[in-house]
C-alpha cells in the first residue's frame, strides 16, 4: 500500500493556473504509473491524467487535454499536475493514486485530496 498526500489546491480565477503536487511513500515509487483524478460536487470521481513509471508516456482525459500537464520526479517520490487555462468546471477535489497505466484504474486507498476552486 502506498500513502499519498496531495497539496497545492486553492482558489483561482478562470483562465489562471495552479500546480498540484502529490507526495508518495515507499521505495518502489519509480516502478509504477501514477494518475490524477478529480471529484466535483455531486459527481462521481473521474480520471484526469496518467503518467507511466518513467515519465516517458502520458495520457489525458479529453476535457483537460492541452491545458493540463502531468509530470513526475522519481528522485522525490512526487507527481505533479500543472493546470492552465482553468475553467469553472475544473472545480473539484483532486486526488492522486497509483494506476494501471493501460486502464487508468486506481490501485490504492484515496488520500484526502486537494480542493481546486475556479471562479468565473
Amino acid at each position: 500500500q502506498v500513502q499519498l498526500v496531495e497539496s497545492g489546491g486553492g482558489l483561482v480565477q478562470a483562465g489562471g493556473s495552479l500546480r498540484l503536487s502529490c507526495a508518495a511513500s515507499g521505495r518502489t515509487f519509480s516502478t509504477y504509473a501514477m494518475g490524477w483524478f478529480r471529484q466535483a460536487p455531486g459527481k462521481e470521481r473521474e480520471f484526469v491524467a496518467a503518467i507511466n513509471w518513467s515519465g516517458g508516456s502520458t495520457y489525458y482525459a479529453d476535457s483537460v487535454k492541452g491545458r493540463f500537464t502531468i509530470s513526475r520526479d522519481n528522485a522525490k517520490n512526487a507527481v505533479y499536475l500543472q493546470m492552465s487555462s482553468l475553467k469553472p468546471e475544473d472545480t473539484a477535489v483532486y486526488y492522486c493514486n497509483r494506476v494501471r497505466y493501460s486502464t487508468r484504474i486506481a490501485m490504492d486507498a484515496w488520500g484526502q485530496g486537494t480542493l481546486v476552486t475556479v471562479s468565473s
